[in-house]
C-alpha cells in the first residue's frame, strides 16, 4: 500500500504532501493560486505537492477528491 506524507508548517503557511519519497534531483512547477507540482527531474513523473499560504479548511482543496482502488483495465 503507498504511503502517503503530509507536513504542515503553520509559521510558513506551507503545506507539502508527498505520494513517494522525495529526490535529490526534483523539481518544482508553479501551477496557479499558490500550487506547486513536485516531480523527478528525471523522469518527469509526479511526486508531491505544495500549497502556499494554506490554512486549514482551505477552500482549494474543495474540490479534492481522493479514491483508493483498483482501475479497471490496470493490471
Amino acid at each position: 500500500m503507498a504511503q502517503v506524507k503530509i507536513y504542515y508548517e503553520p509559521e510558513m503557511e506551507l503545506l507539502t504532501v508527498f505520494w513517494q519519497p522525495p529526490r535529490k534531483n526534483q523539481i518544482a512547477t508553479e501551477l496557479g493560486d499558490g500550487v506547486i507540482l513536485i516531480k523527478d527531474e528525471t523522469t518527469g513523473e509526479p511526486i508531491g505537492m505544495e500549497l502556499l499560504s494554506y490554512r486549514p479548511s482551505d477552500n482549494r482543496f474543495d474540490a479534492v477528491s481522493v479514491e483508493m482502488g483498483r482501475l479497471a483495465g490496470i493490471s
